[in-house]
């Protein structure tokens, strides 16, 4: 960005497709897009952290596609008297009118040298045509995807602690992603509050300590228990989760994936390291499972796979009794294990 001096850097950027929040450089204009608003949000406050690193003094402007009105983005990007460098937020790309995708359009031919356009999409199809313009004029994108599966939260809470210079062991990653990975906010929260509160290697006694109770209210202790052949844990846990307000739905949800896991695995475990890398599973799922699996045989296994079957179609309207019917399926689990 300006001053103009800048600008080889900023032309650099222009080049650069699917960056990280924490990778992303000025540039003329940048796209950021996807449904996860943490990294977004970083997104757009490490582009306003850049540019004042350059000029203290640079204007930040924010505008809501929602009530953009037709002509605003050529006002509050025009040149002030003051000739100050400019950084200027549009959000919510998803919601806009045909005044701003007009308006940005025709931006976009011949932007400004001292401005930085950043433009938030959360996802769809809505302002598509603006988006294909967005990333045919070369302009970075952001990529702010939602964070879903346990692996990738996984890889989230080891890599706010390495930024934060800390690190944690498999067990106390995943025991921190069991006990509040439902929003990665909180996640990245809880991250801060364990580098500001303890010191030296986070181990899981750590993570138990701090968020023990939380753990044993979800279903992926349910199922450890379950999978491990404890039954009178794994019932003892259920019968607190479903009293701390855990619906039983997603207890069989992390039955099942459970137990996916493990016939993932062990379809593959002959055929080397290889192929278990192939999986795609975070090496902590996959040494589990293959420990998990020492107490299991192919029979029991399927017939386990078949419970967690017909307790998933009775939790979801086909039985009358939801508890029962979770219940009867983390005992059959637990009982399937050697057999």
């Amino acid at each position: 960005m300006p001053p103009s001096s800048r600008r080889p850097a900023a032309r650099t950027a222009r080049g650069t497709v699917g960056v990280s929040w924490e990778a992303v450089e000025l540039a003329p204009v940048i796209l950021v897009s996807g449904a996860e608003a943490l990294l977004a949000d970083r997104a757009v406050d490490r582009v306003v952290s850049l540019a004042r690193a350059a000029d203290p003094d640079v204007e930040v402007t924010r505008l809501d596609a929602g009530e953009y009105a037709a002509g605003t983005l050529g006002v509050v990007t025009s040149p002030s008297l003051f000739a100050e460098d400019k950084v200027v937020v549009v959000d919510g790309l998803e919601r806009a009118g045909e005044e701003l995708i007009d308006d940005v359009t025709a931006y976009l031919a011949a932007p400004p040298g001292d401005v930085v356009l950043v433009v938030r999409h959360a996802g769809g199809q809505r302002g598509k045509k603006l988006l294909d313009a967005l990333r045919a004029s070369g302009a970075p994108t952001v990529a702010c995807d939602v964070i879903k599966s346990d692996a990738d939260k996984s890889a989230f809470v080891s890599a706010e602690l390495r930024r934060a210079g800390r690190r944690a062991d498999g067990q106390a990653v995943r025991a921190l992603v069991d006990a509040v990975g439902s929003d990665l906010r909180e996640l990245a929260s809880s991250c801060a509050q364990l580098v500001a509160d303890t010191t030296g290697l986070i181990g899981p006694d750590v993570v138990e300590r701090y968020y023990g109770g939380r753990i044993e209210a979800t279903g992926f202790r349910v199922a450890d228990a379950a999978v491990a052949g404890q039954s009178g844990q794994a019932v003892a846990l259920l019968r607190h989760a479903l009293a701390t307000g855990v619906d039983p739905v997603p207890i069989v949800a992390a039955l099942a994936a459970k137990l996916r896991v493990l016939a993932k695995v062990a379809a593959v475990r002959g055929r080397g390291a290889g192929a278990v890398r192939d999986l795609g599973l975070a090496p902590w799922q996959t040494d589990r499972a293959m420990s998990d699996l020492r107490r299991w045989t192919p029979e029991g296994l399927a017939s386990a796979i078949s419970a967690v079957a017909q307790a998933d179609a009775e939790v979801k309207g086909e039985g009358r009794d939801p508890r029962f019917a979770v219940e009867r399926a983390v005992l059959r689990v637990a009982g399937a294990v050697g057999a």
